[in-house]
């Protein structure tokens, strides 16, 4: 069990990491001056005063530096973490000295610990949700409910049997993937309680962070771990999202000999194959990779028939949000010793005597076993973020009027943060000409 230190506004691993946590934002924020130019007009207009906001996100280097800026924006700012194993405690322990940011997380959560740190962010009744796999959601309208589940039973030794806690949200917005589909089912349902922005579908996080940032961290993710060489490796990606994409390319420029896909959209599929990978179905891949990565969000990709296929020395990630893309139990039940071989690497002996070995506990092996992505791409995520939180605060009495719905990321905000990193990074462009711009919006000229 993980000891904790515990003071009136955080629960951290260890206060004595804050100075080497203050440097890593340091060098974090060194590397995201978009969101610092959005910092420095928060310290100007304060759009978010006295906004209480509840936010459960990995807690890196990266995001501190965001939490940071809503702060200047004047919110008050209550963090927890998405993840058992993706929180930096050094950051954890930097934040926790920040008078106006509140922060519970630490790595190697135990299920009461994550819960109840998410309970701490709720007593704190926020006005606007961050999320990263929509738990901190969940949790609230479980109890708006009253439900009865495990998560809920923790959450009321904190909370107590209230369950008026969503009452007080105008809105939310969603960093992930996975956390979208969530609230998208939610709304199909009609069981979703207040409307939330879908950050992760707008083009400035889609198509950098999740294909560039998730590209790059999962291979790093890979390689701390195991130490491994790619170059001449069989490296399988199950699904061919944008995650998917950037992983297979990655890998691919890391000398893979052999990169396969296995997918079950058939546009993906053609996508995979019209871009030189190779395509198969997962129990054909099995036999033949030597590293598999999942990225699908979805639960038992890899399954127990898949295992029993692998060669001797299969290494097994995943890098979608919950641990259940690989059949953590189904490996558990094959096999006949497991031991720890490497900090985050698990190996599995099966009955034949081959060993499989899963890396991170099938976490998001790009966080648990690495940094998550890089601060530069991040720097686009997050600048998305403050910005629909300051879009949130300005909307709020129209939003408390829409229901359970889940929103676009405006366009303007989208190309605001895209205009922005282009400034930085010292990219220059045409733009229009009047003519250009009155030929496209028009329908009259052709041949």
């Amino acid at each position: 069990m993980v000891t904790t230190e515990v003071g009136d506004t955080f629960e951290v691993r260890d206060l004595s990491l804050a100075e080497e946590g203050k440097n890593l934002i340091e060098w974090a924020e060194l590397h995201m001056p978009v969101l610092r130019k959005i910092r420095e007009r928060f310290i100007k207009e304060k759009p978010l005063q006295d906004v209480r906001v509840g936010c459960c996100l990995h807690i890196t280097k990266e995001t501190a530096v965001l939490g940071q800026t809503l702060k200047a924006g004047g919110a008050k700012v209550f963090l927890c973490a998405s993840n058992p194993l993706s929180t930096t405690d050094e950051v954890a322990a930097a934040l926790a000295e920040e008078d106006g940011i509140h922060v519970y997380a630490w790595k190697f959560m135990d299920t009461e610990g994550y819960y109840r740190s998410i309970s701490n962010v709720i007593k704190n009744e926020p006005h606007i949700s961050v999320d990263d796999g929509a738990d901190l959601v969940g949790i609230l309208h479980k109890m708006k409910r009253g439900e009865q589940a495990p998560e809920v039973d923790i959450v009321k030794k904190v909370l107590g049997e209230r369950i008026d806690w969503i009452d007080n949200v105008w809105a939310g917005a969603e960093e992930t993937t996975t956390g979208v589909i969530r609230l998208r089912a939610m709304a199909a349902d009609g069981a979703m309680l207040y409307p939330i922005l879908a950050t992760n579908d707008t083009p400035t996080k889609w198509d950098y962070d999740n294909y560039i940032g998730t590209g790059q961290s999962t291979i790093d993710g890979v390689l701390r771990a195991t130490a491994d060489l790619l170059a001449g490796k069989v490296f399988v990606v199950a699904g061919y999202g944008r995650c998917g994409r950037g992983i297979a390319m990655r890998a691919k420029g890391m000398g893979a000999r052999r990169v396969i896909i296995v997918e079950v959209k058939p546009h993906k599929v053609l996508t995979a194959a019209l871009e030189g990978m190779d395509v198969m179905p997962i129990k054909e891949a099995a036999k033949v990779g030597d590293i598999f990565v999942t990225a699908t969000g979805c639960k038992n990709v890899i399954a127990r028939e898949h295992m029993e296929l692998m060669k001797d020395g299969a290494v097994l990630a995943n890098s979608g949000h919950f641990n259940v893309e690989i059949e953590i139990p189904a490996l558990e039940e094959i096999a006949v010793e497991k031991k720890e071989i490497r900090p985050l690497v698990n190996q599995y002996t099966l009955k034949d005597g081959r060993r499989i070995f899963l890396l991170a506990d099938g976490r998001l092996v790009n966080l648990a076993a690495a940094e998550g992505h890089p601060s530069e791409v991040m720097d686009m995520s997050f600048s998305d973020q403050a910005l629909a939180v300051e879009w949130i605060c300005k909307n709020k009495d129209d939003l408390k009027n829409r229901g359970g719905v889940v929103i676009d990321i405006p366009k303007e905000i989208d190309n605001q943060v895209a205009q922005l990193k282009c400034e930085v990074m010292g990219l220059k462009y045409d733009l229009l000409t009047q003519e250009q711009d009155k030929y496209l919006k028009s329908w009259d000229e052709g041949t």
